[in-house]
């Protein structure tokens, strides 16, 4: 049974985590399908994608059964970490915004994926944390994820403590883009998801490619990056 489910409703793909009984852990082969469900949804000309996890939790992290034995590092990269960045990697190259939509439990690698979405929008009860270390591992991989997106000592803190971050403080850090009540969510998303689908797609894109980028440049390098996406929009939209 796949563990992962896609659908579409006008301009929005919205991508499903689907092991609702296993509080949608995913085995390595449930993050191959997230990562080919993104792929997929990034070659159509949806304007949004949004990513939601069924039931009472986002996701609990990865499961470790049902990988292959990975008896050396070599192998262990390719069977495990590989799929893994690829998903991150997929979710960065696709042309449309992702938005998230977090509920419950966003742990491990449910944490690095709410991190990695373009905007987050939590319920209020969401829990945030990088539990790795209770099994001596370090969530480096996701570590990868989170870091763009939160200072330093926040990550550090979350790694070594192994404490949880509630929906309030993610959003203070950067992990969360929007907080609101667990009845107001949905409204929420709508009115996002309305909101942006009425944009065009190069409008949409353009603002995506600028943030995924102009971070890295120094600051005229990032100007003229500026510049060069909304001359492009401009003169696709003929203004």
């Amino acid at each position: 049974m796949a563990s992962v489910t896609s659908s579409r409703d006008g301009a929005v793909v919205t991508i499903a985590l689907d092991r609702v009984s296993e509080g949608n852990l995913l085995t390595v082969d449930g993050v191959r399908e997230l990562a080919a469900a993104f792929r997929a949804a990034g070659s159509t000309d949806a304007k949004v994608i949004a990513l939601r996890g069924n039931g009472a939790d986002f996701c609990r992290g990865r499961d470790p059964k049902g990988g292959a034995p990975s008896p050396t590092a070599m192998k262990m990269r390719a069977n495990v970490c590989e799929p893994i960045l690829d998903v991150y990697d997929a979710m960065s190259a696709a042309h449309q915004p992702i938005v998230g939509v977090v509920q419950g439990m966003a742990f491990g690698f449910g944490c690095a994926i709410a991190s990695v979405c373009d905007i987050t929008i939590a319920q209020d009860t969401a829990r945030f944390k990088l539990p790795e270390m209770e099994k001596d591992l370090p969530p480096t991989l996701a570590m990868s994820a989170v870091m763009p997106r939160v200072p330093r000592k926040v990550l550090a803190w979350m790694v070594y403590s192994m404490d949880e971050l509630d929906a309030h403080a993610a959003h203070q850090v950067g992990i969360v883009s929007k907080v609101a009540p667990e009845p107001m969510v949905e409204m929420e998303v709508d009115k996002l998801l309305k909101t942006m689908t009425a944009r065009s797609p190069e409008a949409l894109m353009a603002v995506k490619d600028f943030i995924r980028s102009a971070a890295h440049m120094e600051p005229r390098g990032m100007a003229d990056y500026g510049a060069n996406l909304l001359a492009a929009v401009l003169s696709s939209a003929g203004k």
